[in-house]
């Protein structure tokens, strides 16, 4: 391994190639400078120029989930890194991979309030997978490599890389690879063998059960193990808005999209159900409403790779901690061992009362035939798709999941809806119109161009 002397703004540069990254999106400002003159002069890397770092957030949010690769944003120390907390904090409740990379004053300067100083790693402790402050220029090279390392394993979400000034313009010397040192961050994959038996135990005995699957599956890419557990357990399945695609709409199993803007059909499977198998889905609030009144009478198997998930909301007599994918695969296997054992259920009477639901409350919406401003046929709310690899653009609030319950689909799609905090919607003017230029002798308006508009 060869060490080559450089600046530590050049390592970072270095770095971010040396894991994959291709596109960065942020703004320059005085603490992140020194890393842009080694980023323009990159061949391998893209800056895309953002008018805001909140944008920046977003925007790197979106590549994430559009590519499953792990976004990158980049701004300045003070305002610039606050700026980011609003997208921070949203990838981390959708569990969206993501690496901020902020400057810092000086470490001179750290905890004197200096100029545009502020402590973002503090700011974003509670809202991030973890976080780092680098002081040194020798440690950027394996702060990177573990801050991707941290953002893409396990459950995915944000990390904070915070460097100081001085830590990028700094000599060093540069080596690749690294050795990380993460002694205490191993994640589960695997799921115990025991508790995967008494889920498929639990599945073969139940009277109503329902599939209740959520974005982890489709961040595992266990599309098509869900379609086969689905099809072998003959259970009905609900897809939370983070889940749309996992299984396709035009499934027979499907009841559509749970909670406060689902359908009718997939809400009533959830309260009648004796059984929950719940897939990398979390039972937020808009799924469930009153915690208390939720599905009284069912069990509880929880799936999630996140064991803080597990029992937080609602209490699961078969914990399984594990990727979704996994866990799914797992349980195939287990519950066709169930089958050959003679033990299995058709559930006739449950599916006559889920078909007597969809038949009597059908899901989607009627649409004006007169509207106002036309819908590209990309972004329709009413159509369909069947290409497997689209990418699907959601706003926030009713806007988002009114699109999602009148929406079908027929196969996993990347999404870029913002689940829990994202920004609300703004809807673009009817028309743009060009203003005639109206100068004024003072730097603020005049009081005739400020009556005039």
């Amino acid at each position: 391994m060869t060490t080559e002397q450089m600046t530590g703004a050049q390592a970072l540069v270095r770095a971010l190639e040396n894991v994959g990254v291709d596109t960065v999106f942020g703004i320059p400002g005085g603490a992140i400078l020194p890393a842009y003159d080694p980023l323009f002069d990159s061949r391998k890397l893209r800056h895309i120029l953002v008018r805001h770092e909140q944008g920046a957030g977003h925007a790197a949010q979106g590549y994430a989930m559009a590519t499953g690769k792990v976004g990158v944003c980049m701004a300045t120390s003070g305002p610039g890194a606050t700026n980011l907390v609003t997208a921070i904090s949203d990838a981390y409740m959708d569990s969206v991979p993501m690496v901020a990379i902020t400057g810092q004053v000086a470490t001179s300067l750290i905890g004197t309030d200096g100029f545009q100083e502020a402590d973002i790693a503090g700011i974003t402790m509670p809202i991030t997978k973890h976080n780092f402050l680098v002081t040194k220029a020798s440690d950027i090279a394996r702060t990177v490599a573990e801050a991707f390392h941290i953002a893409g394993t396990g459950r995915p979400g944000p990390v904070l890389v915070d460097i100081a000034k001085d830590a990028l313009q700094a000599t060093v010397g540069f080596e690749w690879p690294v050795q990380l040192q993460l002694p205490g961050y191993r994640p589960v994959t695997r799921p115990h063998s025991k508790q995967v038996r008494e889920a498929a135990r639990l599945i073969a005995q139940a009277e109503r059960p329902v599939l209740y699957v959520g974005g982890g599956v489709l961040k595992a890419g266990a599309a098509a193990e869900l379609k086969v557990l689905t099809e072998l357990t003959g259970a009905p399945v609900v897809t939370t808005l983070m889940a749309k695609g996992a299984l396709p709409d035009s499934h027979p199993q499907h009841m559509g999209m749970p909670g406060m803007h689902g359908s009718v059909g997939a809400v009533g499977a959830l309260q009648r159900a004796d059984l929950l198998v719940a897939l990398g889905a979390r039972f937020d609030d808009r799924v469930t409403g009153k915690l208390d009144g939720f599905a009284p009478h069912a069990k509880v198997v929880h799936a999630d790779i996140d064991p803080a998930e597990i029992s937080k909301n609602r209490h699961a007599d078969v914990p399984i901690v594990g990727d979704a994918r996994e866990v799914i695969a797992d349980l195939i296997v287990a519950v066709q061992a169930e089958h050959d054992a003679g033990r299995t259920n058709a559930y006739e009477d449950w599916w006559r009362q889920l078909n007597a639901w969809r038949d009597t409350y059908p899901s989607g919406t009627t649409r004006r035939t007169t509207a106002r401003c036309p819908r590209s046929t990309s972004s329709s709310g009413s159509g369909s798709s069947s290409a497997p690899t689209r990418t699907t653009s959601r706003g926030s609030g009713s806007t988002r999941c009114g699109r999602r319950s009148s929406s079908s689909t027929s196969g996993p799609a990347r999404s870029s809806t913002r689940a829990a905090r994202g920004r609300w919607a703004t809807r673009s003017p009817r028309r743009w119109a060009p203003r005639p230029a109206r100068p004024t002798r003072r730097c603020g308006r005049s009081t005739a161009t400020a009556a005039s508009r």
